[in-house]
């Protein structure tokens, strides 16, 4: 790697909100959520996005109608990125969430009592840097001195860093100014930015709509990055016949979605009223899986909380592999491929 970065308290504020929130809440539970002896469950689903397969699923019930099946309500919490969904786990807001790897590792620096149940994508293609049209900017060292958006603690933030790092940049060589996807992306066209560390489909929309470029991906730096199904400890050993329903239904959904790129594009276009072309474009680009966390996998993730903690993002060497729980999702493809 170039030159160590100093600390830019990347997590301060996100890390103690996880400890707070760990240690008000962790392994607590909703009323709803503790037990199924009155038939009144419900499981709580962390959604962010217009465009991806739990949004998709929201839109068409594919959840309420298998939980239905076993009794079981589904309730749905939307977020704006990833970190959010850990304070809700810790107090018992949510079963069952999807986020990229950083924010798993900010999750398990914080104490949040949780486990990483599958992989859902390798992440290269994920995360992109954007530059408004007509950018001045041509590669990554000229984004010294620049104002760069980011939504902290997101997968998107860490990509930064990590592509900083690959051109020898410090963190006092640019000004990471903090904002939300639907924040970030005014300020990009507005100028209030000078680039927009990111992800699909933010990139995708911005390209079509304004003209913007991208100027380095996960995948141009071959930065291997997993993204994760998440889920509350507590509910998974409590209830490991939904924890494997859950998971399946996601696959179901996750098939369509890679079998029908046409008929899915098309339908989330209405709904959400953006072009078709935008929408067949994120999922072609998509590299969407539903996979237990292989050695590769379990070794990109190490090696992001290293490098996190390398540059003072977590105040604490991690064994990510801790929070790693394979049996659901490997007995849901065993269940789906009909194997006993």
């Amino acid at each position: 790697m170039g030159k160590r970065m100093k600390p830019l308290q990347m997590f301060s504020l996100i890390l103690s909100l996880f400890l707070l929130s760990a240690c008000a809440g962790t392994g607590a539970s909703s009323e709803a959520t503790t037990s199924n002896k009155d038939q009144n469950l419900v499981v709580n689903i962390g959604v962010q996005g217009k465009v991806g397969i739990l949004p998709y699923a929201r839109q068409h019930k594919y959840f309420e109608k298998a939980f239905e099946k076993a009794g079981v309500k589904v309730t749905w919490n939307e977020f704006a990125s990833g970190p959010p969904h850990f304070e809700a786990l810790a107090s018992g807001r949510i079963d069952f969430g999807a986020v990229g790897g950083t924010p798993v590792i900010a999750g398990q620096s914080g104490n949040v009592d949780f486990k990483a149940i599958a992989v859902t994508s390798d992440g290269k293609k994920g995360n992109s840097i954007v530059i408004p049209k007509g950018s001045s900017i041509k590669e990554l060292k000229d984004l010294k001195g620049k104002k760069i958006g980011v939504a902290k603690g997101s997968s998107a933030y860490n990509f930064l860093y990590l592509a900083l790092d690959r051109a020898g940049l410090s963190d006092k060589d640019i000004e990471v100014i903090q904002l939300q996807p639907d924040e970030a992306r005014p300020a990009l066209d507005n100028g209030s930015i000078d680039a927009w560390s990111i992800w699909e489909p933010y990139t995708t929309t911005a390209v079509y709509q304004t003209g913007a470029k991208v100027l380095v991906t996960g995948e141009d730096l071959n930065i291997n990055a997993p993204s994760f199904l998440i889920a509350r400890t507590d509910f998974i050993e409590e209830h490991k016949d939904l924890t494997v329903l859950f998971l399946k239904t996601y696959e179901e959904v996750r098939q369509h979605f890679t079998e029908n790129i046409d008929e899915v594009s098309k339908d989330i276009a209405k709904t959400e009223k953006i072009d078709v072309e935008i929408i067949e474009s994120v999922l072609e680009k998509s590299d969407s899986i539903l996979s237990p966390t292989t050695e590769e996998f379990a070794n990109a993730h190490q090696e992001q909380a290293d490098f996190l903690y390398s540059v003072g993002g977590i105040d604490k060497e991690l064994e990510t592999k801790k929070v790693i729980e394979n049996k659901f999702v490997e007995q849901a493809l065993k269940e789906i491929q009909g194997i006993k």
